[in-house]
């Protein structure tokens, strides 16, 4: 067998190992975040999130056809999808390490001795698995997102430039450059990541071409690598549509022809252009201008997988996004326009003024008949700005983090020093390298990290330097030690592959040179892009994986410099054995033992039934206000494509903002009809009403919600009221809200049973809870106004209460779900014990699933979060059926807990639910559960707050202070609690604990 026999059958062999590990391990449903829409988006053809993921939805709903008209299947053949694709990523991993491996080994038309090709082998093997099962990778290998086929299409790119280089000396070999284009064009289809790879393929092109490299080569080469992707990534994706929008507006408004023919008149020129400039390539032989021009050929044809979101859009499926229908709205689409802008070089730090708005580019909208001035695009002006902005929202919660973590106080203006200092400190070294440790040193737990010392950070294993970094290590919590995420590499693939970074410089200073360039750029560079504001909702190691890719080339590389250093007193052939073997077990071999436990998500479902839950609670033809991507997304997919309840209809409070998205409600979707929603179009347009303010007109009493509608719905002057630069602005005049009650209505519609007819108010009345009206907000209002209690009305629990807009005195908890009643408040209830028992209590027992949340073999966060919500229904049912006076219903919800609940605590909220459940078992005098559960969260509150009192006192800082004040507290609840019931010697051995562990942390006590 030949060389080329071999490579292709090893490496096809790595492709079946990472394809089988990520198909037994991947999630068989519906994961959280993008997945729900992604999934659902897919077997429908609808448009996703900006800015679009056009050609990943189509490959997904190719996957979707394996599921053979089986809907609760389709979520895992997509799965399915990423798990194939992770695995041809590992291939062309192989092949690459191989190729470089191969230019190092052998020479030119050299006979390839035994030892060699079992080094190259080797080599490929080692890198390739290591990546397999790298932390990253693996996390986006088992779901349906579109980051495990960017890296396959990145993987692609960079092998079809060796090809490229190991063929450029043969004619036709060109047509590798012309391959590469195509996939970059297809990739932007699937996400960007793939363009980041240009600055290492110029200096591949550049090498190769150049007899001799010289520093001012160098510098030109990544001059024109930058410049390459600076066009693509604007010139190409961004202005090419911009220019057909501006034609198109040309068109419509000035010559007065029909929307889309300035697009057209604008594709008809740049296919002249390039055509005319092809053929004067060819003609006057100029070779440069021709690969140039075919490649922008390519990456166009590649690109116009977007021209699925257009005619979707058009098509107004239930999910479309920005409705990018038109020349306009594409573009915003594009340009991400929904989310906003970050600055770069230069703006302003977190304590800038703003003293004035700058007035930019001109929005326009799509009309009945032409283009319609939606606004202009503004910026704010500050007193006082940077170079290198890194600190500069202002957003309250931010601002508390820079300081703290900085050490600011409130008078001081952060210069450019303190920028790159946090830079270095947070964006990089918090979350960049902790990232980068994680996978290729060791992972502390899975917890959300934002610097504190015991969640989220990397550890090796090796105590003395984990204590160093991390405080004492004798006495490790739960939280780490019982979780799966505690994975311990011992350094050793980040020593394999520093070795063969060492290694590769040294044999090919060249080809190290590039893969440095592409571990840069799609690494650092992306940290330098992102400008990552603290405390974002998850962790974004998914952004770098690319880099991590490129790390794992040095990894398998490694194992050619194990054998030429420390094994180079054996024969060749066995140090190539030795080597492979040794390199194995240093990668690959632990970081799958150690991280299959925390990857493998083949018995979880906590995203499927939860979304199943959420719509449970829910009355038929319900209206469900959700806000979040994880309150909303699975529930779109469960709606979409296993089509439960599809006659509730979601609205997401975080689009009701958008004009786009209110149309949508306005129309049928699925079997939930459209909305009462009685607004024109006109009314609530981008650039109309899109914020109203509150202006105090001391009003006394509380004013008709429909009176107030009227007024900031009205077209009329004198319900407007003059702004600074002469324009009108409805407002409204009032907070003092009511809307009357027709009981009859209530009861004929079932939103209050007869026998509770008694507690039905003549109108809800509450205070608005804001200083200004958004178009959702309104919308909303429009809804409540013309409901007339007719369709059910829920908001999703997880819902900030500032988004219940004042009504929380009529939410009325079901499960996941609170509804709307309207019913008398019970002036000595709280809002807690606003629960609907009856309904609750029928969810619970009958309705609801679990996600097998008690034997599931791995739950990530979002999951084990998901626990304490639960728990808490249980306990909420429990007191309610109590108050109520039925005990054996209470006694059957208590047990309904201990059957499908984890018996293992996940943190210190899941501790909690345990605690309020013990309380009911008391009251329900079932006291042998309530004491075990009291042990229980006693010795792990015990073993929490040891490990934290270790640390603070070996960092002599007091560490993990709100976790140490609610297990104080709740540890002196539950001696008190013990003692009420007459449980003595537990209330002294939780005492005995609790005086002890105030002893250990009294010192930090006093400095607070």
């Amino acid at each position: 067998m030949n060389y080329s026999k071999i490579n292709n059958i090893t490496g096809w062999f790595c492709f079946a190992i990472a394809t089988l590990t990520y198909i037994l391990t991947l999630e068989p449903s519906v994961s959280f975040w993008d997945c729900g829409e992604f999934i659902a988006s897919a077997l429908k053809m609808q448009v996703v999130h900006q800015p679009g993921a056009p050609l990943f939805l189509m490959i997904q709903r190719f996957f979707s056809l394996l599921a053979l008209g089986d809907a609760t299947k389709v979520a895992y053949f997509m799965n399915v999808g990423s798990a194939v694709a992770s695995g041809a990523t590992i291939l062309f991993l192989f092949w690459t390490i191989t190729a470089l491996a191969k230019k190092i080994l052998v020479k030119d038309k050299e006979e390839i001795s035994k030892a060699n090709l079992i080094s190259i082998m080797g080599a490929g093997i080692v890198g390739a698995l290591a990546y397999t099962f790298s932390d990253s990778f693996w996390f986006s290998a088992v779901e349906s997102e579109v980051y495990a086929l960017s890296s396959l299409f990145t993987a692609i790119v960079f092998w079809a430039i060796l090809k490229w280089e190991a063929h450029a000396d043969e004619p036709r070999a060109d047509r590798w450059l012309l391959f590469i284009a195509y996939i970059m064009g297809l990739s932007i289809g699937i996400h960007l990541l793939n363009l980041l790879t240009i600055p290492a393929i110029a200096f591949v092109y550049y090498f190769k071409k150049t007899k001799k490299a010289t520093t001012a080569g160098i510098v030109k080469t990544g001059l024109v690598g930058i410049l390459i992707l600076a066009f693509i990534q604007y010139g190409i994706i961004q202005y090419l549509v911009s220019f057909g929008a501006y034609f198109d507006l040309f068109f419509v408004n000035t010559l007065g022809l029909g929307f889309g023919s300035g697009v057209i008149f604008f594709a008809i020129l740049l296919i002249g252009g390039l055509v005319w400039g092809i053929r004067y390539s060819i003609k006057h032989q100029k070779k440069i201008l021709n690969l140039a021009l075919l490649s922008t050929v390519l990456i166009i044809f590649g690109y116009g997988s977007f021209a699925m979101i257009i005619i979707r859009a058009k098509a107004d499926p239930n999910l479309n996004n920005s409705d990018p229908d038109n020349a306009f709205s594409f573009l915003g689409y594009l340009n991400r326009e929904q989310y906003g802008d970050r600055p770069l070089l230069f703006g302003p730090n977190y304590n800038s003024q703003k003293v004035d708005i700058k007035q930019g580019k001109t929005l326009y909208r799509k009309g009945a008949d032409k283009y319609e001035v939606a606004g202009r695009k503004t910026d704010y002006e500050y007193d006082k700005t940077t170079l290198f902005p890194r600190m500069y929202s202002d957003d309250p919660r931010h601002v508390g983090y820079y300081k703290d973590m900085m050490g600011f106080d409130d008078s001081h203006f952060p210069n450019l020093i303190d920028n790159i200092g946090f830079f270095f400190g947070y964006q990089t070294g918090q979350m960049y390298m902790r990232y980068f440790m994680w996978n290729f040193v060791g992972r502390q737990n899975d917890d959300q990290g934002q610097g504190s010392l015991y969640e989220g950070q990397w550890l090796s294993g090796i105590k003395p330097i984990d204590a160093a970094r991390l405080g004492d290590q004798s006495h490790l919590p739960p939280t780490i030690v019982d979780n799966s995420a505690y994975n311990r590499f011992f350094f050793l693939p980040l020593i394999l592959g520093l070795l063969g970074a060492i290694w590769h410089f040294q044999r090919n200073q060249k080809d190290a040179g590039i893969v440095a360039l592409l571990f840069f750029f799609t690494g650092i560079a992306i940290v330098l892009y992102l400008n990552q504001k603290p405390m974002e909702p998850r962790e974004r190691d998914y952004a770098y994986a690319g880099s991590f890719y490129a790390f794992a080339i040095w990894i398998g590389l490694g194992a050619l410099a194990l054998k030429e250093w420390l094994f180079k007193k054996v024969s060749p052939a066995t140090g190539a054995v030795l080597a492979t073997v040794a390199g194995l077990f240093a990668a690959p071999v632990i970081m799958a033992a150690q991280g299959w436990d925390d990857h493998d998500r083949s018995s979880k479902l906590v995203a499927h039934d939860i979304a199943v839950d959420y719509l449970e609670s829910c009355a038929p033809n319900a209206i469900l206000f959700t806000y979040g991507d994880n309150d909303t997304y699975p529930l779109w997919y469960i709606q979409e494509v296993e089509n439960v309840r599809p006659d509730i209809r979601l609205v997401n409070l975080s689009l009701f903002d958008t004009d786009w998205y209110i149309n949508g409600m306005k129309r049928k979707q699925n079997e939930s009809e459209p909305l009462p929603i009685s607004m024109k179009e006109s009314q609530y347009v981008q650039g109309n009403r899109d914020v109203m303010y509150y202006q105090d007109y001391k009003i006394a009493g509380s004013i008709e919600l429909s009176k107030i509608f009227e007024v900031l719905t009205s077209d009329n002057d004198e319900d407007k009221l003059a702004l600074n630069d002469g324009s009108k602005e409805n407002f409204i005049p009032t907070k003092n809200f009511k809307l009357t009650v027709n009981r009859a209505d209530v009861i004929k519609n079932g939103v209050v049973s007869a026998a509770d007819s008694a507690k039905i108010v003549p109108a809800i009345e509450w205070k608005f809870n804001k200083n200004y009206v958004t178009k959702g907000t309104l919308a909303m209002f429009d809804i409540l106004v013309h409901n007339n209690w007719k369709r059910p009305i829920y908001f999703a629990s997880t819902v900030p209460s500032e988004q219940y807009n004042g009504l929380d005195n009529y939410l009325y908890n079901e499960g996941l779900a609170i509804r709307l009643m309207p019913l008398k408040l019970d002036s000595a209830a709280g809002k807690s014990d606003l629960v609907n028992t009856p309904v609750l209590y029928n969810n619970l027992m009958n309705k609801f699933k679990w996600g097998n949340v008690k034997n599931a073999s791995y739950l990530d966060t979002q999951s084990a979060d998901d626990i304490s919500i639960f728990t808490s229904m249980f306990n909420n049912a429990i007191t309610g059926l109590v108050k109520e006076g039925k005990i054996e219903d209470a006694k059957k919800v208590a047990n309904r807990y201990f059957e499908v609940m984890p018996d293992k605590f996940y943190g210190m909220r899941s501790m909690m639910g345990a605690y309020f459940m013990a309380e009911n078992l008391y009251t329900l005098n079932d006291n042998k559960r309530a004491n075990t559960l009291i042990e229980k969260s006693a010795d792990y509150i015990q073993k929490e707050l040891t490990y934290l009192a270790d640390v603070s006192k070996s960092k002599n800082k007091f560490i993990g202070g709100q976790n140490v004040q609610l297990g104080m507290s709740f540890l002196n609840q539950m001696a008190k609690i013990t003692e009420s019931h007459k449980e003595t010697k537990l209330s002294q051995s939780l005492t005995k604990q609790f005086n002890e562990l105030e002893g250990r942390f009294s010192q930090y006590f006093a400095q607070q």
